[in-house]
């Protein structure tokens, strides 16, 4: 299970030491390429991940809300994102909501009505014109997610999307901002998005300081 990030683990290594050395530098490795991906990453979509901010801060400005949602592990970046704009550690708390913290939802609407729809009703029952939809996705073709957009778009909801590899899917579906790691490792492309994540609520914050504006 271990060979695709350690290889030599199951390459018949038998000197400790050894292999405690190749673990130690392939962890080194991944590190310096996680941070050289992440610099890359916000520095090449700057200009985006501006726009998307101002366009959040616009939202929340005139009494938006946000909702974030993901698939697997980009759930927990889609977690962390609702968070950072609930509960802040400095700055003005923002309203958002996590589409996948219950698991009571999540599980009825995909036993009821298919996975396919566990993001698209939640916004359905909770979304309204002037809202904001952001998603998480490594490969950037989730069909949940494609379809939330697709119903967040109908309804006035502004749509980011976070994706990786080309941008997939998402990239060609006109969302209003697509934010993509040019990677194609899934490992470093989340590890990207959370940095881009984090930067996005930066941004945000920093507009609505820069505008002045109450909300």
């Amino acid at each position: 299970m271990t060979d695709f990030l350690y290889p030599f683990i199951d390459g018949g290594e038998d000197d400790l030491d050894a292999l405690m050395d190749d673990l130690a530098a392939s962890v080194r490795d991944k590190e310096a390429a996680s941070a050289q991906l992440c610099a890359a990453a916000l520095s090449d979509s700057r200009p985006k991940l501006d726009a998307a901010a101002g366009a959040i801060a616009e939202r929340f400005a005139a009494g938006g809300r946000l909702f974030a949602f993901g698939n697997g592990g980009s759930s927990t970046d889609a977690t962390t994102l609702a968070a950072l704009f609930a509960c802040p550690p400095r700055g003005r708390p923002l309203p958002a909501r996590d589409l996948v913290a219950d698991s009571a939802v999540l599980t009825a609407l995909g036993n009821d009505v298919g996975f396919s729809l566990i993001f698209s009703r939640q916004l359905i029952a909770h979304a309204r014109p002037g809202d904001i939809a952001v998603g998480f996705s490594t490969s950037g073709s989730s069909e949940d997610l494609l379809v939330a957009f697709a119903e967040a778009a109908s309804h006035g909801v502004l749509t980011i999307g976070f994706a990786g590899y080309d941008g997939g899917d998402m990239g060609r579906a006109g969302l209003d901002h697509c934010l993509v790691v040019d990677s194609d490792s899934v490992h470093r492309i989340q590890e990207a998005q959370a940095a881009l994540g984090y930067a996005l609520w930066q941004a945000v914050q920093t507009a609505l300081d820069g505008a002045a504006v109450r909300v």
